[in-house]
């Protein structure tokens, strides 16, 4: 076992802390990854603070993870020591069931094994990436791009794939109007990635605020969804809408948004249920569909679009012991748009 230093939360309410936490032998197929920076996902912070459930404190949390590969097990064929990689959401997964098998495993039948907050095959708890090393399975290391910095590459591991896939699944392209809901640490990926596919890009924001970001991040038109005039001027535009935020919103209304044929798709997670009107739906045949990160190879690809259209996060890196205040701020929604820690700084 490898002894590493690492940042846990040792219960639902008390600050994140150093410590260390053991990595597994390096199997045949294992990769040992120095991180070189960790992003910050709210998903880190529900789960740290019991907001999804009991979380089996103490818990290191991170899954967007970007470094370097420091050793490989005998049978690895993917990486080398030396290489640039990521870790995104999942370590793991049956890799036996249709899902599996079609290079989906964020649908795994069985199950997907979550960087953090998961068993692993080997019997442990996994652990994630606020940590110096991990250790990962070679089929679930992602190649980083020499075109893409290790600092504004690791959220593309949760919060670029996130956008990228229902944009890529729902056809977002030249001739299309997309809308983004929500100008935050998903949603400008979300703008980023659409108009860098060619579509026309229009963020729906609750003020005016961040217009002028989203104009420069690649945005074509801004709406407050304050101004109820905004729904009227709007009604029956967009072929495609994602919607990033968690909390309840008034679904029918965003629906409404939607032409004939057009797909609302959820990657945010509200606390609530959203209740939502058939005739919502029935009289232009819109969709309401729901998103979850991607499997391995769209992550890939997700990274290599990335690269080629020069897309990396918008970030603000910390030293390891600003956590706490950069949770702090998240929960604030005081950062734009993506946190990162500097894992060196890692005491």
């Amino acid at each position: 076992m490898l002894t590493v230093k690492a940042i846990a939360a040792p219960s639902a309410t008390e600050p994140l802390v150093p410590t260390t936490i053991e990595r597994r032998d390096l199997g045949p197929h294992d990769v040992l990854i120095a991180i070189h920076y960790a992003g910050i996902c709210h998903s880190d912070i529900h789960t740290a603070r019991g907001e999804w459930g009991p979380a089996g404190w103490p818990i290191v949390v991170g899954h967007e993870i970007a470094g370097v590969v420091a050793e490989v097990g005998s049978a690895v064929t993917r990486h080398a020591v030396g290489d640039r990689v990521g870790v995104g959401c999942m370590v793991d997964s049956c890799r036996e069931c249709d899902n599996c098998r079609r290079g989906l495993e964020q649908y795994c039948a069985r199950g997907n094994i979550g960087t953090y907050g998961s068993v692993g095959r080997d019997g442990l708890p996994t652990a994630g990436g606020y940590s110096t090393h991990i250790v990962v399975t070679e089929d679930f290391v992602l190649r980083i791009p020499e075109g893409l910095a290790l600092d504004v590459a690791a959220p593309l591991l949760c919060a670029g794939i996130t956008l990228y896939s229902p944009l890529s699944h729902w056809g977002a392209g030249p001739g299309k109007k997309v809308a983004i809901v929500g100008l935050g640490g998903l949603g400008h990926m979300g703008v980023k990635i659409a108009h860098a596919m060619g579509a026309e890009v229009t963020v729906l924001s609750q003020s005016l605020k961040k217009r002028e970001d989203g104009l420069r991040l690649g945005a074509d038109h801004y709406y407050a969804t304050s101004d109820p005039a905004t729904f009227e001027t709007l009604a029956g535009t967009f072929d495609l809408i994602v919607n990033t935020v968690s909390a309840n919103l008034g679904m029918d209304a965003y629906l409404g948004l939607l032409a004939v044929d057009g797909t609302l798709v959820e990657v945010g997670a509200p606390e609530h249920p959203m209740p939502v009107s058939a005739f919502a739906l029935i009289p232009a045949r819109r969709s309401l569909a729901g998103s979850m990160i991607g499997g391995i190879p769209e992550t890939q690809a997700m990274l290599d679009f990335c690269a080629e259209h020069g897309l990396g996060a918008e970030i603000e890196v910390i030293s390891a012991d600003r956590v706490n205040e950069a949770w702090d701020r998240v929960v604030a929604s005081d950062v734009r748009y993506r946190f990162v820690i500097d894992v060196a700084t890692l005491a």
